[in-house]
Protein backbone atom coordinates (compact mmCIF):
# COMPACT_ATOMS: atom_id res chain seq x y z
CA UNK A 1 0.00 0.00 0.00
CA UNK A 2 3.22 2.14 0.80
CA UNK A 3 3.91 1.71 -2.56
CA UNK A 4 0.89 2.72 -4.38
CA UNK A 5 0.64 5.80 -2.04
CA UNK A 6 3.74 6.75 -3.12
CA UNK A 7 2.85 6.26 -6.95
CA UNK A 8 -0.45 8.32 -6.24
CA UNK A 9 1.44 11.34 -5.30
CA UNK A 10 4.37 11.59 -7.80
CA UNK A 11 1.00 11.08 -10.31
CA UNK A 12 -0.37 14.31 -8.61
CA UNK A 13 2.46 16.53 -8.65
CA UNK A 14 2.90 15.86 -13.05
CA UNK A 15 1.21 18.26 -15.27
CA UNK A 16 -0.87 17.29 -18.20
CA UNK A 17 2.42 17.21 -20.78
CA UNK A 18 4.22 15.11 -18.01
CA UNK A 19 1.75 12.72 -18.32
CA UNK A 20 1.62 12.30 -21.58
CA UNK A 21 5.51 11.96 -21.37
CA UNK A 22 5.82 9.51 -18.95
CA UNK A 23 2.76 7.42 -20.90
CA UNK A 24 4.83 7.49 -23.87
CA UNK A 25 8.35 6.36 -21.96
CA UNK A 26 5.90 3.84 -20.19
CA UNK A 27 4.80 2.39 -23.85
CA UNK A 28 8.13 1.96 -25.07
CA UNK A 29 9.76 0.72 -22.42
CA UNK A 30 7.01 -1.97 -21.71
CA UNK A 31 6.84 -2.39 -25.82
CA UNK A 32 10.66 -3.90 -25.24
CA UNK A 33 10.05 -6.58 -23.13
CA UNK A 34 5.89 -7.41 -23.93
CA UNK A 35 5.23 -9.12 -27.21
CA UNK A 36 1.45 -8.12 -26.17
CA UNK A 37 1.69 -4.46 -25.79
CA UNK A 38 4.08 -3.99 -28.70
CA UNK A 39 1.73 -5.60 -31.18
CA UNK A 40 -0.98 -4.44 -29.85
CA UNK A 41 0.00 -0.76 -30.46
CA UNK A 42 1.45 -1.81 -34.04
CA UNK A 43 -1.93 -2.96 -35.20
CA UNK A 44 -3.29 0.56 -33.73
CA UNK A 45 -1.34 2.63 -36.06
CA UNK A 46 -1.21 0.22 -38.91
CA UNK A 47 -5.46 0.42 -39.15
CA UNK A 48 -4.96 3.95 -38.53
CA UNK A 49 -2.61 4.42 -41.30
CA UNK A 50 -4.75 2.26 -43.58
CA UNK A 51 -7.67 4.06 -43.02
CA UNK A 52 -6.91 7.81 -41.41
CA UNK A 53 -3.93 8.88 -43.18
CA UNK A 54 -2.04 8.84 -40.54
CA UNK A 55 1.96 10.08 -40.83
CA UNK A 56 4.83 8.45 -39.28
CA UNK A 57 4.74 11.17 -36.92
CA UNK A 58 1.77 10.13 -34.65
CA UNK A 59 3.27 6.51 -34.55
CA UNK A 60 4.49 6.93 -31.23
CA UNK A 61 1.76 9.12 -30.29
CA UNK A 62 -0.94 6.85 -31.51
CA UNK A 63 0.58 3.51 -30.12
CA UNK A 64 0.79 4.72 -26.62
CA UNK A 65 -2.75 6.01 -26.65
CA UNK A 66 -3.89 3.16 -24.31
CA UNK A 67 -0.68 4.75 -21.70
CA UNK A 68 -1.68 8.04 -22.30
CA UNK A 69 -5.90 7.23 -21.40
CA UNK A 70 -4.85 5.32 -18.37
CA UNK A 71 -3.28 8.04 -16.61
CA UNK A 72 -5.31 10.89 -17.86
CA UNK A 73 -8.20 8.71 -15.65
CA UNK A 74 -5.92 7.89 -12.93
CA UNK A 75 -4.73 11.63 -12.61
CA UNK A 76 -7.84 12.67 -12.68
CA UNK A 77 -9.45 10.26 -10.45
CA UNK A 78 -7.07 10.93 -7.67
CA UNK A 79 -7.58 14.41 -7.88
CA UNK A 80 -11.20 13.90 -6.72
CA UNK A 81 -10.21 11.37 -4.04
CA UNK A 82 -7.66 13.30 -2.28
CA UNK A 83 -9.75 16.58 -2.63
CA UNK A 84 -7.30 18.71 -4.50
CA UNK A 85 -9.75 20.54 -6.09
CA UNK A 86 -8.02 20.71 -9.82
CA UNK A 87 -9.18 22.51 -12.61
CA UNK A 88 -8.95 21.82 -15.47
CA UNK A 89 -9.61 24.65 -17.75
CA UNK A 90 -9.51 23.53 -21.39
CA UNK A 91 -12.07 21.03 -20.42
CA UNK A 92 -14.01 23.97 -18.21
CA UNK A 93 -14.43 25.89 -21.70
CA UNK A 94 -15.57 22.57 -23.44
CA UNK A 95 -18.40 22.54 -21.08
CA UNK A 96 -19.45 26.52 -20.68
CA UNK A 97 -19.64 26.14 -24.97
CA UNK A 98 -21.70 23.17 -24.80
CA UNK A 99 -23.73 24.82 -21.91
CA UNK A 100 -24.18 27.96 -24.07
CA UNK A 101 -25.26 26.01 -27.41
CA UNK A 102 -27.54 24.33 -25.52
CA UNK A 103 -29.23 27.49 -23.70
CA UNK A 104 -29.75 28.35 -27.19
CA UNK A 105 -31.49 25.50 -27.81
CA UNK A 106 -33.77 25.78 -25.41
CA UNK A 107 -34.56 29.47 -25.79
CA UNK A 108 -35.45 29.04 -29.43
CA UNK A 109 -37.58 25.70 -28.56
CA UNK A 110 -38.35 25.90 -25.04
CA UNK A 111 -38.83 22.36 -23.15
CA UNK A 112 -36.80 20.68 -26.48
CA UNK A 113 -34.54 17.76 -25.13
CA UNK A 114 -30.99 17.94 -25.97
CA UNK A 115 -29.07 14.75 -25.85
CA UNK A 116 -25.06 15.46 -25.51
CA UNK A 117 -22.82 12.42 -27.03
CA UNK A 118 -19.66 12.47 -25.89
CA UNK A 119 -17.49 10.50 -28.63
CA UNK A 120 -14.80 8.00 -27.04
CA UNK A 121 -11.44 10.13 -27.52
CA UNK A 122 -8.79 11.12 -24.59
CA UNK A 123 -10.12 9.64 -21.60
CA UNK A 124 -13.34 8.58 -20.18
CA UNK A 125 -12.67 10.29 -17.00
CA UNK A 126 -12.40 13.70 -19.07
CA UNK A 127 -15.56 13.06 -20.90
CA UNK A 128 -17.17 12.89 -17.75
CA UNK A 129 -14.96 15.63 -15.98
CA UNK A 130 -16.52 17.74 -18.81
CA UNK A 131 -20.07 16.18 -18.03
CA UNK A 132 -20.19 17.19 -14.84
CA UNK A 133 -18.89 20.97 -15.43
CA UNK A 134 -22.00 20.54 -17.94
CA UNK A 135 -23.84 20.19 -15.29
CA UNK A 136 -22.68 22.41 -13.30
CA UNK A 137 -22.82 25.21 -15.92
CA UNK A 138 -26.52 24.31 -16.91
CA UNK A 139 -27.50 24.85 -12.71
CA UNK A 140 -28.40 21.08 -12.76
CA UNK A 141 -28.35 19.58 -9.73
CA UNK A 142 -28.31 16.24 -11.48
CA UNK A 143 -27.40 15.46 -14.89
CA UNK A 144 -28.01 11.70 -15.93
CA UNK A 145 -25.38 9.66 -17.91
CA UNK A 146 -25.85 6.22 -19.66
CA UNK A 147 -22.28 4.43 -19.37
CA UNK A 148 -21.19 1.18 -19.99
CA UNK A 149 -18.11 1.56 -18.09
CA UNK A 150 -18.39 -1.07 -14.94
CA UNK A 151 -19.38 0.69 -11.61
CA UNK A 152 -15.85 0.58 -9.90
CA UNK A 153 -13.64 2.12 -13.14
CA UNK A 154 -12.56 4.67 -10.95
CA UNK A 155 -12.84 3.10 -7.71
CA UNK A 156 -15.68 2.39 -4.77
CA UNK A 157 -16.20 6.17 -4.20
CA UNK A 158 -17.25 6.50 -7.92
CA UNK A 159 -20.67 8.01 -7.31
CA UNK A 160 -19.41 9.79 -3.88
CA UNK A 161 -16.76 11.69 -6.32
CA UNK A 162 -19.41 13.10 -8.54
CA UNK A 163 -22.01 13.22 -6.57
CA UNK A 164 -24.24 15.18 -9.31
CA UNK A 165 -24.54 12.70 -12.24
CA UNK A 166 -26.95 10.18 -12.07
CA UNK A 167 -25.11 6.98 -14.01
CA UNK A 168 -27.33 4.91 -15.67
CA UNK A 169 -25.31 1.76 -16.65
CA UNK A 170 -26.42 -0.80 -19.48
CA UNK A 171 -24.49 -3.29 -17.96
CA UNK A 172 -27.38 -3.43 -14.78
CA UNK A 173 -28.68 -6.96 -15.65
CA UNK A 174 -31.95 -6.63 -13.59
CA UNK A 175 -32.70 -2.67 -15.16
CA UNK A 176 -31.71 -3.29 -19.21
CA UNK A 177 -35.66 -3.00 -19.84
CA UNK A 178 -35.99 0.24 -17.61
CA UNK A 179 -32.88 1.96 -19.03
CA UNK A 180 -34.74 3.94 -22.17
CA UNK A 181 -37.60 4.68 -19.78
CA UNK A 182 -35.07 6.04 -17.28
CA UNK A 183 -33.58 8.09 -19.63
CA UNK A 184 -36.47 9.75 -21.14
CA UNK A 185 -37.97 10.85 -17.74
CA UNK A 186 -34.14 12.71 -17.09
CA UNK A 187 -34.61 14.22 -20.34
CA UNK A 188 -38.23 15.14 -19.49
CA UNK A 189 -37.20 16.45 -15.94
CA UNK A 190 -33.43 18.02 -16.73
CA UNK A 191 -34.15 18.97 -20.71
CA UNK A 192 -30.86 17.50 -21.01
CA UNK A 193 -29.13 13.90 -20.75
CA UNK A 194 -25.82 12.41 -21.88
CA UNK A 195 -25.46 8.94 -23.91
CA UNK A 196 -22.44 7.77 -26.18
CA UNK A 197 -23.71 7.30 -29.64
CA UNK A 198 -20.77 6.27 -31.23
CA UNK A 199 -20.34 2.76 -29.24
CA UNK A 200 -19.77 0.43 -32.04
CA UNK A 201 -22.49 -2.01 -31.98
CA UNK A 202 -20.54 -4.93 -31.37
CA UNK A 203 -19.95 -3.89 -27.86
CA UNK A 204 -23.29 -4.80 -26.94
CA UNK A 205 -23.51 -8.40 -28.41
CA UNK A 206 -24.34 -9.62 -25.17
CA UNK A 207 -28.37 -8.12 -26.08
CA UNK A 208 -30.30 -8.14 -28.72
CA UNK A 209 -30.71 -4.81 -30.26
CA UNK A 210 -31.14 -2.85 -33.19
CA UNK A 211 -29.21 -1.61 -35.32
CA UNK A 212 -29.58 1.30 -38.38
CA UNK A 213 -27.76 1.23 -41.94
CA UNK A 214 -25.30 3.82 -42.62
CA UNK A 215 -22.17 4.12 -44.83
CA UNK A 216 -18.70 5.02 -43.00
CA UNK A 217 -15.14 4.62 -44.39
CA UNK A 218 -16.61 3.95 -47.58
CA UNK A 219 -18.69 0.82 -46.83
CA UNK A 220 -22.04 -0.05 -45.36
CA UNK A 221 -21.85 -0.07 -41.70
CA UNK A 222 -24.56 -0.18 -38.37
CA UNK A 223 -25.04 2.05 -35.70
CA UNK A 224 -26.60 1.38 -32.59
CA UNK A 225 -30.87 2.70 -32.91
CA UNK A 226 -31.23 3.39 -29.51
CA UNK A 227 -30.61 7.35 -29.63
CA UNK A 228 -32.58 7.65 -32.51
CA UNK A 229 -35.45 5.66 -31.20
CA UNK A 230 -35.67 7.83 -27.87
CA UNK A 231 -34.60 11.36 -29.79
CA UNK A 232 -37.82 10.38 -32.12
CA UNK A 233 -39.78 9.65 -29.46
CA UNK A 234 -39.05 13.20 -27.69
CA UNK A 235 -37.94 15.18 -30.49
CA UNK A 236 -35.04 15.69 -28.95
CA UNK A 237 -31.21 17.21 -30.48
CA UNK A 238 -28.36 15.44 -30.26
CA UNK A 239 -25.11 17.47 -29.70
CA UNK A 240 -21.94 15.40 -30.38
CA UNK A 241 -18.81 16.46 -29.62
CA UNK A 242 -14.99 15.12 -29.04
CA UNK A 243 -11.83 15.94 -26.95
CA UNK A 244 -8.46 16.08 -28.34
CA UNK A 245 -4.99 15.92 -26.73
CA UNK A 246 -1.35 16.75 -28.07
CA UNK A 247 1.66 18.59 -26.66
CA UNK A 248 -0.21 18.20 -23.15
CA UNK A 249 -3.21 20.15 -24.05
CA UNK A 250 -6.62 19.67 -24.41
CA UNK A 251 -9.16 20.73 -26.86
CA UNK A 252 -12.50 19.79 -28.52
CA UNK A 253 -14.70 19.68 -31.37
CA UNK A 254 -18.26 20.15 -31.08
CA UNK A 255 -19.92 19.51 -33.91
CA UNK A 256 -23.64 21.18 -35.31
CA UNK A 257 -26.92 19.73 -33.63
CA UNK A 258 -28.91 16.84 -35.10
CA UNK A 259 -32.79 16.72 -35.17
CA UNK A 260 -33.22 13.08 -34.40
CA UNK A 261 -36.60 13.15 -35.65
CA UNK A 262 -35.39 13.43 -39.33
CA UNK A 263 -34.73 10.46 -41.30
CA UNK A 264 -30.97 11.50 -42.27
CA UNK A 265 -29.73 12.00 -38.27
CA UNK A 266 -28.24 8.43 -38.38
CA UNK A 267 -26.02 9.50 -41.25
CA UNK A 268 -25.17 12.52 -40.35
CA UNK A 269 -24.08 10.69 -36.98
CA UNK A 270 -21.89 8.53 -38.75
CA UNK A 271 -20.52 11.38 -40.68
CA UNK A 272 -19.61 13.02 -37.48
CA UNK A 273 -17.91 9.73 -36.28
CA UNK A 274 -16.38 9.50 -39.52
CA UNK A 275 -14.74 13.25 -39.52
CA UNK A 276 -13.85 12.69 -35.59
CA UNK A 277 -11.84 9.67 -36.86
CA UNK A 278 -10.26 10.80 -39.40
CA UNK A 279 -9.35 14.00 -37.74
CA UNK A 280 -7.92 13.11 -34.19
CA UNK A 281 -7.43 8.59 -34.38
CA UNK A 282 -4.50 9.02 -32.50
CA UNK A 283 -6.68 9.86 -29.62
CA UNK A 284 -9.59 7.29 -30.33
CA UNK A 285 -10.16 5.12 -26.84
CA UNK A 286 -11.76 2.67 -29.60
CA UNK A 287 -9.22 2.01 -32.10
CA UNK A 288 -8.04 -1.66 -30.75
CA UNK A 289 -11.31 -2.67 -32.36
CA UNK A 290 -11.20 -3.94 -35.36
CA UNK A 291 -15.00 -4.58 -36.05
CA UNK A 292 -15.19 -0.67 -37.44
CA UNK A 293 -18.90 -0.67 -36.49
CA UNK A 294 -19.53 -3.86 -38.95
CA UNK A 295 -21.13 -6.04 -36.17
CA UNK A 296 -24.87 -5.78 -36.24
CA UNK A 297 -26.92 -9.50 -35.08
CA UNK A 298 -30.54 -10.01 -35.90
CA UNK A 299 -32.73 -9.07 -33.08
Amino acid sequence: MAAIRWQDRCLLTLSARSLERVALLSWGLRSLVSAKSRWRGRLRYEWGSDSASLSQKDAWRTMASADIEHLLDRRMHLGRLYGRGDHWPALESTAAELAAIINGIHRESPGKPVIVSPFHYVSEYANIYVVDALRSALNLTELAVVSGSPREAYGRQEDILIPGLRILHTLDENNRSALGLRLLRALKRDGAAVLFSDVPPHMMQRYPMETVEVSMLGRPARLHRGVFNIGGHTNAVLLCFHLTFRQGRFGHRIFEPVELRQANAPQRVADYIERAYHDAYPNWILADHPSRYGFAPTK
